[in-house]
Order: structure tokens, then sequence, then C-alpha cells
């Protein structure tokens, strides 16, 4: 080894670093389950533990800015005055640096008045007399002034791209000068707008790069500014004193009041208990793994199977089993296949076994094997993502890290259903826990084969949707953030989405067996992370009485479908395309001309160019004005032409997203519309619905609720709807303790006209319409933290009134206000509240310094819990209604879930005793003092039953 290999010394430049990691990270942001962002640390301490790991420096420090740059700042005010406000993510994360630091013996150096450029500058000078070869960590151009022999910039990749090491070479060939010490002239011309260094009017990069090979230094340019012309010449000239500062605010200071202790810089193995104490406190787990391995790659193991040994038991050796595809009967036993496994070598080459099984024999030898597990997970492979028409190509399965099997499957159904039959008892066996990531996909698959899959399951997306309700669930992406580990993508195998994508039938068996292994074996390991997560957020319950009885409820709605009418539909699109015409000649008429209904710059020009309907209009980032429905709502009392405009919006919305697109949504297979319900989208718990969506069919105009007319049940069957009635107020009151709204409900009031007759101090038959409005919309706004400039622009009420009626009704209500202020409060100090079953609502801006975002977070802080507890309460009644359909062995099917709303298909002779069932278990799903209410309609279709 060279010896100069021995004195090597990285310094990092700590927030240029910090600030590159949470950048990289931005569309990969991470939350603990308590709400802190650790993007920035992570982002980080990744870069930290793969330069250690990668280049294994002698010497390491890492360098902060410590307060205002005093000496810069003492000569121009303005130095870095541009900069934007530190991101909350970074100053929540540099305390855990410093800790982390700390923890794994790092110094960390920095000195009050002078920059870390300053630090590092002083340092890599001292230490390269002491004969180091110093690598400054940073992406930041203005180092490339210190580079000499012995000096250089070590640039990180960013978001996985190429490291780069600029030496001398490297940086007279970027900046096409002689000398590095020209980058500070290179600077002083050009100016910085990061750091708000002005330097030479008029001067750019180019111009700098022809002055340095011309002039040399921008000393020696402006005492020759004779020899420029025009503008420019007069420019240079003006701002000669300004590119002299230039060059003092550029010039990084290599005298700084720190001294270079070579031993304080030794790479120590660090503190790994204390590191460990900071990582759980921040939920990084497979960081830690690899900072141990970055440190300790003797620990990790080595191949040991006997080369001899292996040849006499015809077991093959990692090396020869290492991306080979192996057959199973190879082998005399699955514990000498999983000694395999475990012969590992280093992380980095992340040694698995992964093999393809593709006769009956082996795979009756897997099967019994997997029934001796407790906990399997597997994965089907097909070739859709639409389940009614996907066919299954492979399974995979994997119950140990690096360990996973793979089986191809025929194309012909019959013999897929005999290779089926063999793995019939793993899906069915009641006491092994099944884990598959989205499991309601490989569900319904199975089921198009008639296998049911049975007994406990363990969904890896929907365990990280309660552990995360904000976050991403998608697979890859959790596989990068918690395991450091990046899956094969599906468009590498085949292509991207579009006309020419491909089948995953067409891949090799090798590359199938690569990727539906790795799947397994990656659902496996965050199935590890996710289990305990769950006991210690004390979620379990949720989650194995809840959402995964659920979602074999969904399974079963999504798979039955509903019946469309497509004639209803034809005629409402002809009577919409009416109305629209009519709406539209109107519109005109108001405007006193012609245009395109569809363009909002047109719109825009008529609504504030020619009708002047606000002074103050705001524009879009593309200079046109903006005409959301939020700007039209707000100036709906300027002129009439806006509520036609709305009702035009909302026409066309109907036409063009339900009536048109219903029709193309129907399955040939039976004739239904089977829609997706999402139990990973809303961070409330509440279920969301897509392909096509129907939770959002408008209900409130007499149009929107047309389309109901649609859905209608088959012949002989009627339609059910069950309605919870006012939910969300029942259970506020319910949560709260409030006990004037209890015992309103209790004595079945009008929840409206009670609060009314509060509010306005008269008995409760003198209350108006008008009144009664302004109640309802009291009670509903203060669910969703409502305030009096809110109210007042809903109720037509002046502001004065409005504060006036949300004062009175606290009085009326003065538990709610105490239970209301009691949840910020439980937010602020926990991160985080909870609905009636302990589903968790993390906010994480509930502290922070922006009032607008942290009113947000306070009203979510509020509402939050109410809205989930009725998703809650939904959901458990779902479960039960399934239950008791099945125990009573009747035919009525749930086919669908709108908000508070459960629609069921039932025979003509089930209806009776159907309808008493649903509303039993909806009313009676959870003990509450509130009674909840349920309203119960039968029809031919939905519109008839709701």
């Amino acid at each position: 080894m060279d010896a100069t290999q021995d004195k090597r010394l990285f310094l990092i430049d700590a927030y240029a670093m910090i600030f590159r990691g949470y950048h990289a990270m931005y569309k990969s942001q991470r939350f603990t389950n308590s709400g802190i962002e650790t993007t920035a640390i992570f982002g980080f301490m990744n870069s930290l533990i793969e330069l250690i790991r990668k280049e294994k420096p002698t010497h390491l420090a890492v360098v902060f800015d410590v307060g205002q740059a005093s000496v810069r700042t003492n000569d121009y005010a303005d130095y870095k005055a541009n900069r934007s406000e530190t991101p909350e993510a970074i100053k929540i994360g540099v305390p855990y640096i410093h800790r982390i630091l700390e923890a794994m013996h790092v110094p960390r150096l920095g000195v009050e008045g002078y920059e870390a450029d300053d630090v590092i500058g002083t340092i890599a000078c001292k230490a390269e007399k002491e004969g180091y070869t110093v690598f400054m960590v940073t992406p930041d151009k203005d180092f490339g002034q210190l580079v000499t022999d012995k000096i250089k910039i070590y640039k990180p990749g960013y978001k996985g791209g190429e490291i780069q090491i600029l030496g001398v070479e490297e940086i007279k060939a970027k900046y096409e000068i002689e000398d590095p010490k020209q980058v500070i002239d290179f600077l002083a011309m050009m100016g910085d707008s990061s750091d708000n260094i002005p330097g030479l009017e008029g001067v750019g990069e180019k111009t700098a790069m022809k002055f340095l090979k011309e002039f040399g230094n921008i000393e020696t340019l402006l005492a020759n500014t004779d020899k420029l012309k025009g503008k420019l010449k007069e420019k240079v000239e003006a701002s000669a004193e300004r590119g002299i500062l230039s060059k003092k605010l550029a010039t990084i200071i290599c005298d700084a009041p720190v001294e270079f202790h070579q031993e304080q810089y030794d790479l120590e193995t660090p503190d790994f208990e204390k590191v460990k104490e900071v990582f759980d406190e921040i939920e990084f787990r497979r960081l830690y793994e690899n900072l141990y391995r970055a440190f300790a790659p003797a620990a990790t193991e080595t191949v040991a199977v006997n080369e001899a040994e292996a040849k006499d038991k015809q077991t093959p050796t990692v090396a020869e089993v290492k991306g080979q595809a192996m057959q199973l009967d190879l082998f005399a036993n699955f514990e000498e296949l999983e000694q395999a496994t475990s012969t590992k070598s280093t992380i980095e080459l992340n040694d698995h076994l992964y093999q393809f099984i593709d006769n009956p024999k082996a795979q009756k030898k897997l099967v019994d094997n997997l029934l001796q597990q407790k906990v399997v997970c597997f994965d089907t492979e097909t070739t859709s993502l639409n389940e009614l028409e996907a066919e299954l190509v492979g399974m995979s399965f994997s119950y140990k890290k690096g360990l996973a099997y793979y089986i191809p499957l025929s194309e012909n159904r019959e013999e897929v259903l005999q290779t089926l039959e063999i793995f019939r008892p793993f899906f069915e066996k009641e006491d092994l826990l099944k884990i598959a990531h989205n499991l309601k996909y490989d569900y319904k698959v199975l089921q198009q084969y008639d296998i049911t899959v049975k007994g406990a399951m363990f969904d890896t997306m929907i365990a990280h949707y309660l552990l995360n309700p904000d976050g991403r669930h998608g697979m890859d992406y959790l596989s990068e953030v918690y395991l450091n580990y990046k899956p094969v993508s599906i468009e590498t195998i085949i292509g991207k989405k579009g006309k020419k994508q491909g089948s995953f039938r067409d891949a090799d068996v090798r590359t199938q067996t690569d990727y539906a292994a790795e799947d397994a074996d990656v659902t496996f390991q965050l199935y590890e992370l996710f289990a305990p997560q769950l006991k210690k957020e004390n979620l379990e319950e949720l989650f194995y009485n809840i959402e995964m009885p659920l979602m074999e409820v969904l399974a079963k709605m999504e798979l039955a479908g509903i019946s469309l009418d497509e004639k209803w539909l034809a005629q409402e699109s002809v009577d919409l395309e009416n109305d629209l015409k009519q709406l539209e000649a109107k519109i005109f008429e108001l405007s006193e001309e012609e245009f395109n209904m569809n363009s909002p710059k047109q719109l825009g020009e008529i609504l504030f160019e020619k009708l002047q309907l606000d002074p103050k209009a705001k524009k879009t980032k593309t200079g046109q004005y903006a005409t959301s429905e939020d700007v039209l709502q707000k100036l709906s009392s300027k002129h009439e032409i806006i509520k036609y405009i709305l009702e035009y919006r909302t026409y066309q919305k109907l036409k063009s997203t339900y009536v048109d697109a219903l029709p193309s949504q129907i399955e040939k297979k039976d004739n239904r519309v089977h829609t997706n319900f999402s139990q990973t989208t809303a961070a409330t718990g509440r279920l969301a619905s897509v392909n096509p969506n129907l939770q959002n069919i408008p209900i409130r105009t007499v149009r929107g609720q047309q389309i109901r007319g649609a859905f209608v049940s088959g012949e002989g069957k009627k339609i059910i709807s069950a309605d919870y009635s006012q939910i969300e107020l029942r259970l506020i009151a319910e949560i709260s303790g409030e006990d004037n709204m209890i015992k309103a409900f209790q004595n079945g009031e009008d929840i409206h006209a009670s609060t009314a007759a509060k509010l306005f101090k008269i008995p409760l038959e003198e209350v108006s319409k008008t009144q009664r409005s302004q109640a309802k919309t009291v009670n509903f706004g203060i669910i969703y933290g409502q305030g009096a400039f809110a109210l007042a622009e809903q109720t037509g009420l002046s502001r004065t009134e409005a504060k006036q009626m949300i004062e009175a009704y606290f009085e009326t209500y003065p538990k709610l206000k105490e239970y209301m202020a009691e949840q910020v409060n439980k937010a602020r100090q926990l991160g985080y509240v909870e609905t009636i079953l302990g589903r968790k609502r993390h906010l994480k801006d509930i502290n922070s310094n922006n009032f607008v975002v942290r009113g947000h977070a306070e009203r979510n802080a509020v509402n939050a819990p109410v809205q989930g507890s009725a998703a809650d309460v939904v959901k458990l009644a779902m479960i039960k209604i399934d239950r008791e359909l099945e125990e009573q062995q009747l035919k009525t099917k749930m086919l669908l879930q709108v908000h508070d709303e459960l629609i069921f298909e039932s025979p003509v002779d089930e209806i009776e005793s159907a309808s008493k069932l649903i509303k039993t278990e909806m009313e009676n799903a959870l003990k509450t003092q509130v009674p909840l209410l349920v309203e119960i309609g039968v029809g031919d279709n939905w519109l008839e039953a709701h």
C-alpha cells in the first residue's frame, strides 16, 4: 500500500451535504411514527456511511457553520442575504446529526464568525504540510481555489450518480485556467448568486473565462480596462470597487483560528450502543446495519460450505448457486438449502438464493416445508393489473431474508389449476401467517382460480399505512427507504407503459425468478420491520381486527361489482348536453360575447378585464388569471354569471367523468362495474374508490343524484341503501363528552334545530329555516375548524355576526371547546391524534413557526379523530355485516361503500331480513352513549333506494 494511503483526511462541508441529501430525497420524505421529519438526517447519514464504506478514510471531520460569517458581513452586509429560510426538516435534523457524530467519535468543527469553508481551508493547508492527502467533501465550486496536488475536491454523486474527484488538472480544465487559485478571480468577476457576491456588472461565466485567459486576474483586468470596448467597458469600470470587494468575499481564509491535531481526526470505531440509541429514536433500522458493516466488514459472514463436502452431498457452493437457476431436488433437504443462504459474503454483494421450481415433485417438497413455517411471504406475477382479467404467470415464496422460491406457471389454465392444487394446503392453512404487499390484489387473482386465501394475513402496504398514513406505500419505495435496497424495476423487464409494453410471461424464467423472488424476499424483510413496530405503536388490534378482515370484505365487494343501466346513462348524456348548451347561452348573454368556455385564459379576460370583478385578481405562473373553483366561489356575490359558470363546470364534469365514462368501465365478463376500494389513500382512515371513483359523484344537485339511477339491481333483486345519519356530529358529541349535544341526540331531536334554539335562545318550535341552516353550517364548520371568516362567507352573515355566533356556540357546548383545545395540546405534545379505535394521524406541522401551516395542522388535530372514528365505525359495521350474512347463509351481497353509506343487492325474499340485519349491525357497530342512527331505503336502483 502507498504510504500516503495511511494519511488520507476527509473534511466534510456539513451544511452543503445536509442540504444536498435533503433535496435529493425531497420526493421521498421520511417521518418517524411520531411525525418527526428525518429526511435531512437520513440523506446526510446515508452519504457519510457510504463514504466511509467506500473510501475507508484514515482521518475524518465534519465542519459546520457557527453563527454569522462576520469576517465577511463586516465588509459586505448583504453577504448571503439572499439565502432562503432553512427548511424545518434541516433545523430539526442538525441536533440529531450532532448527537450521531458524537457517538461515532467523529470530530465536529466550527469557528464562530468564520464559515465552514474557512475552517476546511485552514485544516486542509495545515494537513497538507503534515503529508496528508486531503479530500474536501462538498459540491461547492468555491473550493476549487484550494486544490493542489495533495488537496482535492470529493464531489459526491447526486441521486445515485457517480462521485467526482477534482484535482489540479480537472479544475484547470473546468474553468479553462492555468492555476486553481484563479477560481477566486473567476468568482470575483462573475459574482456568485448563491452567496450574494455581486461581481462585476455585465460579466457572466463566459466573459469571466475570456478575461482570465487574457488578463489572468481581476487586478490586471481592472488596470487594463482601456482594452475593453463599449458598454462592457463602462460597466466593468463602474463596478471595479465592487469587483475587488467580491474577490475578498470569494477568497477562502486559510488561517482561521483552528489547530490541526491529527490524533483528533483518527477514524475510530463508533460507540455503536450510543449510535443505536439515536437511530432507534429516529427509526433508522437498516441504516444502523449499514453503519456497522462499514466499520466492521470482518464481522460479516463468509462462505463456509466446504467444497469437497458440497460435492459429496450434491450441495452446490454459494459461488455455484449465486445467479443460477437451481432445481430444488439437487439438495438433500431444505436445511442444507437454508444453510447455503446464510453463508453470505458482504452486504454490498447482496448474496441471496433465488430458485425456480418447475416440477411437481419438488413443488410438493416446498409446500411441505412451507407448512412447517409460522410466517411465509407470497407474491403473484400476472399479465395484468386488472385482477378480473389477469392470468397467473408465477408465484414466489419467502420466509427468510435472502431466500426465496419461484414457481413458473403454464399458459394452459388446466395445468395452472393442477399446480395450484399442490399449493392449496398452504393458502388454506389457518394458523400460518401469510404476508404479501397489496394482498387484496393477490387474493382476488387467486379467487379467479378458485383458491381462497384463509387464516391470518399480513399486508405490508396496510401496515405501513397505519404507521405512516401520510406517506407513500409502494413496495419499491419502502424497500429503498427502510432496507436501503433498490429492487429491480418491472419496466426493465416488460418496457415502459404504453402500447409497446410487453408481458411478464415473455421474460425468460431466470429473469422472472430474480424479479419475483426478490419481491417476496423484500416484502418478508419489510414484514420483519413493520410487525414489531405495529406492536410498539399499539396498532396491532386495529391492524389485525379491522384492516385485515376488511381487506377480505372489500375483495368480495370488488369481485361482485354492480350492474349499470346503459340506456339511463345515454339519456342522461343527452339531457346534460342540452343543459350545457342552455347554460352556455346564458353565460354568453351575461358576458355580452361568445368565448371558449374551456379556456381559462379567455374566461379570465371576461371576468377580470371586461367585467372587472376583482381588481386584485390573482394570476397563475403562466401569467393568466386564476379561475379555479375556489376563486370563482369567492366571486359568487359579485355577479350572477359566476353561478352559471360553476353550474356549467359541474355538469361538464358529471358528463365526462361519469355519464360518458362509466359505460366503458363495464366488464364484458359479467356486464358489471367493479370499482377498487383503497385502504391506504386517505390519511384519515376513510376508504377511497378508483376506476371508477364513486366517492366523488356530486349528490347535492338533482343532476348529480340522477347518476345514481344508473346503478341497478339484477333480475329478481333490489338495491338496499343503508346510510348513517350525521355520524360525524354524533361522534364528536361522543368523543368530547358534550352533555348538551349528547342529550339532544338521545332525545331524538333535530340537532341543527336544537343547536339553533340554543344559539338564538328561542323555543325549538320557533326556529326558522334560515336559523336552522345557519346552525347546521356552524355544526359542521366547527368539526372542520372553521373560523369566523369562512362562516361569514358561507352564511351571508357579517364577520362580526359570525364571530358572535361561534362564541355563542361554544357557550352552548363548552365541553366541545375544551375537547378541541385538548386535541391541539395533545398533538403538540405527542405529534399525533387518535381515533376511537387508536388510529393515529401524525401532524408534523403542529409546532411549525408558519402560522398558516400550523393552523392547518391544528384544524386536523380536531377533525382527524372525528373523520377517522367515523371511518372506523363504518369499517367495523362492514366486517360485522359480512360475517352475519355468511353465518345466516343469505344471498344478499354488499356491493359499495360511499362515505357513510353502504349499498347492497338483495333477493326480493331476503329484503326484510337483510334490512333488519344491516340496520342492527350498523347501529351497534360500536358501543356509544350517543345513538348511531341508520336510514334504510329499498329500490330498483340506487337513486330510488337512497
